[in-house]
This record gives C-alpha cells, sequence and structure tokens, in this order.
C-alpha cells in the first residue's frame, strides 16, 4: 500500500514562506506525477503544483510565481516552497501520487494564512 506523509503545515503571516514536504512510501518515478493539491472549507480540492516522471512541472494560475515544486529522487519527497503567501492560500494541503487512473493521497497538512 502506497503511502504519502505531508509535513511542514502551520500558521504562518500573510507575505511569509512555508515548505511542505511528502514523504513517499514508494520511488516516485514509479508514478506518473507526483503533486500538492489543496481544498479550502467550502471548496472543491486542485490542484496547486505536480511535477511528472520527465520533470515537467505544472502549476496552478494562483501558484505561479509564488509556489516552486521540487523532488528528491533519492528520498522519494515532494516538496513545495511557498513563497508570498496569501490568506486565500489557507487550506488543507495534500499530497497526490498517480499512475493511470490510480490517485494515491496523504491525510494532508493544514496552512492557515493570518492577514
Amino acid at each position: 500500500q502506497v503511502q504519502l506523509v505531508e509535513s511542514g503545515g502551520g500558521l504562518v503571516q500573510a507575505g511569509r514562506s512555508l515548505r511542505l514536504s511528502c514523504a513517499v512510501s514508494e520511488n516516485i518515478f514509479n508514478f506518473n506525477s507526483v503533486g500538492w493539491y489543496r481544498q479550502a472549507p467550502g471548496n472543491q480540492r486542485e490542484l496547486v503544483a505536480r511535477i511528472n516522471v520527465g520533470g515537467r512541472t505544472t502549476y496552478s494560475d494562483s501558484a505561479k510565481g509564488r509556489f516552486t515544486i521540487s523532488r528528491d529522487n533519492g528520498l522519494n519527497t515532494v516538496n513545495l516552497q511557498m513563497n508570498g503567501l496569501k490568506s486565500e492560500d489557507t487550506a488543507v494541503y495534500y499530497c497526490n501520487a498517480n499512475i493511470l487512473s490510480r490517485n494515491y493521497w496523504g491525510q494532508g497538512t493544514l496552512v492557515t494564512v493570518s492577514a
């Protein structure tokens, strides 16, 4: 069973930075892509950023220019560096690993950005 464990969430003031990490129990190159999604209260879960097996990255419009996704291949971790945080970035952030039609999710980590 694939396990994804997120860390790094917390309370931060607007304009500051946070770094999220996700430890994957398998080689991340086993997956088509790994990435981060988020879900704010009352909203659907949405893509924040992902990186595919070839290293191509995809960002949501709200993440472009502020967030950076990276992976540490040796440690099987996926990181999300979030700079210039805004109150609207407040959400539970979920790590995701995808292979074909199957998605694996972490338990989520809460990010709260205060004004």
